[in-house]
């Protein structure tokens, strides 16, 4: 499908949200992702497409992606090429896919956990609850390097979900949560139940890990429900 870009927002730095107009409605779930291509010259090897989750709620007019820029010394050729993508600009994008999504069962606890830009899923389903005001038990667990990367917490705000926030580089002035995501830190957030579902979204790296380390714990397999970046290091 095709779609045009309309405009970027600042998130934080080096971080950014990319607004496109699709050219017929895009039917997705808040969560999900799709393929991206974006043609531009002298790509290197890691060629013109790119998978990003849909950061946007389902209820929205645009469709819209958020990515980090790494700087230009480690960025791709694709990403270099998004950051400067003008109005009007032609990208297609694939039928989006994933079950990254809201169980049916409305009472299914859940327990979220974000690392840096693994916020994106989120960021849509917590859209989309808020618009259409649906309510879920959810706690929401939010990793960062510092506090300047957090984002989107004007969505937080507006459905109604508080996050416990941990900086893993704080500055003197932040009052939160120190360190870095845990299974410790996640089992603390709630005691899970045998039906609590565990959503846990960031680098490939940081999703691996917890997941090993949350089964060591005793959460049972089909309680973790995993959706991993790649080619982001396990820093966030």
């Amino acid at each position: 499908m095709k779609v045009i870009f309309d405009h970027s927002e600042s998130e934080a730095e080096h971080i950014r949200t990319f607004y496109f107009k699709p050219e017929k409605p895009v039917h997705f779930t808040a969560g999900q992702f799709a393929e991206w291509t974006l043609k531009h010259d002298n790509p290197d090897n890691r060629g013109i497409r790119r998978w990003f989750t849909i950061s946007s709620s389902p209820t929205q007019e645009f469709v819209t992606i958020t990515t980090k820029y790494a700087g230009d010394d480690k960025s791709s050729s694709f990403k270099k090429a998004l950051f400067s993508v003008e109005p009007g600009q032609e990208l297609q994008m694939s039928d989006a896919m994933g079950d990254f999504v809201l169980p049916k069962l409305v009472q299914t606890s859940l327990i979220f956990v974000a690392g840096g830009i693994g916020i994106t899923p989120f960021h849509s389903i917590l859209g989309w609850l808020a618009d259409t005001n649906e309510t879920r038990p959810i706690r929401l667990l939010y990793g960062v390097h510092n506090e300047d990367e957090i984002i989107f917490q004007p969505t937080f705000e507006r459905a109604k979900q508080h996050a416990t926030i941990v900086v893993k580089e704080p500055s003197s002035a932040w009052g939160g949560q120190r360190g870095q995501l845990s299974a410790e830190l996640i089992l603390g957030l709630e005691q899970p139940s045998e039906d609590t579902l565990v959503y846990v979204s960031g680098p490939e790296p940081m999703v691996e890990s917890l997941q090993k380390d949350l089964r060591a714990a005793g959460l049972k397999n089909h309680q973790f429900v995993g959706d991993f970046f790649p080619n982001y290091s396990a820093s966030y």
